[in-house]
């Protein structure tokens, strides 16, 4: 335990009366830092409420990317003359290399895109191995000799995949997929500046730094894979609301990844973790490098997976708009994450000596659950927009 707690300035967030939580970009407030404190009577200590914070969706220009990416029939006039051409073999090398690197790293989402359409399954194939070759660059093998001047070079070659010039067979993918889907190049470029962040920053003074940091490592492959998945011609959500879905589910898979990798990136001397919500449990650095699970602990964790719990709970409703055969690889992905946070309670909230887990058959066991999901979202949207209908004609 600290001998002190720090107190940081509390930044802009969100919690309504009922006790839930609304996302940062519905409404602006700000929060007194709340510190532990004991009830003298019970002589009990009594753990603050942590809020749901995040940054206006101005800030990272959410809305333009939506809209860059909607306007498909423009996109398709503007590049369809200087599309590339390659030749059909090569191609077919290019995207079935991909899929190998998908199958391998990736084996549940990898199984949940086969029932969608052959070029969305190509497309989302290629947007998964540049996501991991750039998340490579901070977490592989190479990582010791990242260097600044390296993400430049991989920026610029993202640029040049953008522009037709592709480096190698795996760019060649990605090419040919940035002419066929409205993909925007600033969430790839979010991204890597992601990665930046990695390479200087081990400390998050609140959740809206840290926030900013799962936009970029994650929120942008929600924001990068929705063209390509497709919206439900009858999804009665707007394109934005399901942005933000696809959104929430990233930030949702970015927080519960730092939930449990807590003790790896101790390891490395990596704090993924608030500390000024740190401070407000009586806890610290020296806590987490302690490998000791207190009850302070438990507490603080308690909170944190209640934190990711809400943006899946976000997402729901986006990843049951999306076009039907493009559900069941997201219904996969959240029932698998949400696994996870079950996980670390069963290790009793210890995921600084434990690594919280899905084995494989429990993740396989996930599929038929997820396409049941995923038929299930279909029937209710087709019952509503029937019921809707009846409305509007009087029941005719």
């Amino acid at each position: 335990m600290c001998a002190a707690s720090l107190s940081f300035p509390a930044k802009p967030s969100v919690k309504v009366g009922n006790g839930n939580f609304l996302p940062y970009r519905y409404r602006k407030g700000t929060v007194r830092a709340e510190v532990l404190i004991a009830d003298p009577k019970r002589g009990e200590r009594i753990f603050p409420e942590l809020t749901i914070q995040g940054i206006p969706h101005s800030d990272h220009h959410i809305h333009e990317i939506v809209q860059r990416q909607s306007e498909t029939s423009s996109f398709s006039r503007k590049d369809a003359l200087r599309r590339p051409q390659f030749p059909p073999k090569f191609l077919e090398e290019a995207y079935e290399r991909c899929k190998k690197i998908c199958a391998e790293y990736a084996k549940t989402f990898y199984l949940g895109t086969r029932l969608m359409t052959e070029e969305r399954q190509k497309a989302i194939w290629a947007i998964y191995v540049w996501c991991r070759r750039t998340d490579d660059l901070v977490d592989g093998p190479n990582a010791v000799y990242l260097s600044s001047a390296a993400l430049d070079r991989w920026e610029k070659r993202t640029e040049d995949i953008f522009n037709g010039r592709p480096y190698d067979l795996l760019d060649f993918a990605l090419t040919d997929t940035v002419y066929k889907f409205p993909l925007d190049i600033k969430p790839f470029k979010d991204m890597i500046e992601g990665m930046r962040l990695d390479t200087w920053k081990s400390r998050y003074a609140n959740f809206e730094e840290l926030y900013q940091y799962c936009y970029c490592a994650a929120g942008t492959v929600g924001l990068m894979s929705v063209p390509v998945m497709g919206i439900a011609p009858e999804s009665h959500l707007s394109s934005q609301s399901i942005y933000d879905a696809a959104l929430s589910l990233g930030i949702g898979n970015q927080l519960t990844n730092i939930l449990r990798d807590v003790g790896e990136d101790a390891q490395r001397g990596r704090v993924y973790l608030p500390q000024d919500e740190l401070a407000q449990f009586g806890l610290c650095d020296d806590d987490i490098f302690s490998r000791k699970v207190t009850d302070g602990w438990r507490e603080f964790m308690k909170k944190q997976i209640r934190r990711a719990r809400f943006y899946f709970n976000q997402a729901e409703e986006g990843a049951s708009q999306l076009d039907k055969a493009s559900r069941w690889p997201v219904w996969s992905c959240l029932i698998i994450y949400r696994k996870i946070l079950d996980a670390i309670e069963e290790n009793a909230y210890d995921n600084l000596t434990k690594r919280a887990y899905v084995g494989r058959a429990k993740k396989l066991l996930t599929l038929p659950q997820a396409y049941t999901r995923a038929l299930s979202m279909s029937n209710l949207a087709f019952q509503s927009n029937l019921s809707c209908e009846k409305h509007i004609t009087g029941g005719q």
